[in-house]
Formats: C-alpha cells, sequence, structure tokens
C-alpha cells in the first residue's frame, strides 16, 4: 500500500457498514481548450466555452473512460467544464452533479490579456499582488483551494463508493490537491503543473484509505494543437 500524507481523509458520508472495505476510483479530469482568441486569464468569467478541438478533447476523454465504472459524474459549474463532462455524463447514462467546490481559483488577474502569465509585468497597479508567492497574495490562498477539493472528492467518493466518479475541474486545484496529496509544497511554478488539457488525475482508493495516485492524458494526440500558454 503506498502511504500519502491524509491531504484526502474522513469517512464519506455514504458507504457500507461492516465487510471488506471497497475500491473507489475519482478521477479528476481537467477541462478541454478554451475558446479565447484575446489570451484573456479567464478565471472565473462567464461564457467561455471549449474551442473545436477543446470538444474534441473532451470526446477523447470520455473514450478513454467509456468502459470504466463510472458512476457518478461532478462539474464545476463553468462552462468549459460541463461541456467536458456532457460526453463522459451521456456514454454511461448518467446526470451531471454541479460543484461549486471544484470551481476554478480566484485570481485578482481575471480578465486582463496575460493568458499563460504574459504580459503580466505590463501592469504596475499589479505589482504588489506579487509581493506573497506562498499564499499567493494574487488569488485565492492555496490552503483553501486545497480544503474544497478534498471535501469535495470525499463526497465524490462516498457517492460512487465500489465505483468509479469524475470530477471535472480546472488546472490549479487539481494541481493544488495533487501537491497536498503527495506532501509537497503548495507554492510552485505554474508553469510547472503536470495538468495538460484534458488530463485525468486518478485518486484510487481501498475504503476511506488512498492507495494511490495516477495521471494521464487520454488527449495527448492533440495537445500539439493547442493554442500555447492556454488559461486555466
Amino acid at each position: 500500500m503506498t502511504t500519502f500524507p491524509r491531504a484526502i481523509g474522513g469517512p464519506g458520508a455514504a458507504g457500507p457498514t461492516g465487510g471488506e472495505p471497497q475500491r473507489t476510483v475519482v478521477h479528476l479530469l481537467r477541462h478541454g481548450e478554451v475558446h479565447n482568441p484575446d489570451r484573456v486569464l479567464y478565471g472565473r468569467l462567464p461564457g467561455y466555452h471549449l474551442s473545436e478541438l477543446g470538444r474534441h478533447m473532451a470526446e477523447l476523454a470520455a473514450e478513454h473512460l467509456g468502459d470504466h465504472d463510472i458512476t457518478h459524474v461532478v462539474s464545476s459549474p463553468l462552462e468549459r467544464a460541463r461541456e467536458t463532462a456532457a460526453p463522459i455524463a451521456q456514454g454511461h447514462e448518467l446526470e451531471i452533479t454541479i460543484d461549486d467546490r471544484v470551481i476554478e481559483a480566484g485570481n485578482a488577474f481575471e480578465g486582463l490579456p496575460v493568458a499563460g502569465g504574459a504580459g503580466l509585468l505590463k501592469h504596475p497597479r499589479l505589482y504588489p499582488k506579487f509581493l506573497n508567492p506562498f499564499r499567493p497574495s494574487w488569488g485565492e490562498p492555496y490552503v483553501e483551494i486545497v480544503e474544497r477539493m478534498r471535501l469535495a472528492i470525499i463526497d465524490a467518493r462516498a457517492a460512487a463508493r465500489g465505483h468509479e466518479a469524475v470530477i471535472v475541474s480546472h488546472q490549479a486545484p487539481i494541481w493544488m490537491i495533487r501537491l497536498a496529496t503527495e506532501g509537497r509544497p503548495l507554492w510552485h511554478n505554474p508553469a510547472k503543473r503536470e495538468c495538460s488539457l484534458a488530463s485525468l488525475t486518478s485518486l484510487t482508493f481501498l475504503g476511506d484509505e488512498l492507495l494511490s495516485l495516477s495521471y494521464s492524458e487520454p488527449a495527448a494526440s492533440l495537445l500539439g494543437q493547442a493554442q500555447p500558454g492556454a488559461g486555466a
């Protein structure tokens, strides 16, 4: 059994009592590419939908999970996440559960044409936001992102007990819970995240004990066509 710090602990709210612990998998799926010709850091802004390429990425993710025992599909409320969740839910004849806890991280740079970090230094009024990369000072505290994701995963694990669940979220929240789960520092270089478009970070549990964490890229064949410096 692989031992991880208990970033994702606590029993699920709905599970059988007694007997052998059940194996449950919670897949964290990042959405596909977004149509963003102005290269805006869109964050939580409404109206940002998947591009045509992003829709293909979502379809590849759905195909990858097609023979999996998916019984519960969760999505961030943002359009790009719901559109990525749609083919998975349709393929397994499930409804999508919207969970605000898996939404994109709050960011003070939201709405600026700085997707991928390019152009941030052109905005001097934002310089004070760079003062503390450990919190970080430009947005939602890392520890708060981890906690909301942790609770969402616990609930998804409970809902899919003995089966598999998919949570469609965003790069920063997925990466933060991975760092916490692996016992790594939460502060990091966003350019170094291993969480590509339409990628899967999969958490396997035996009962409430985390056995393993794995990473895969169902849409790897399309990543080279994506707009560089994509938003989250």
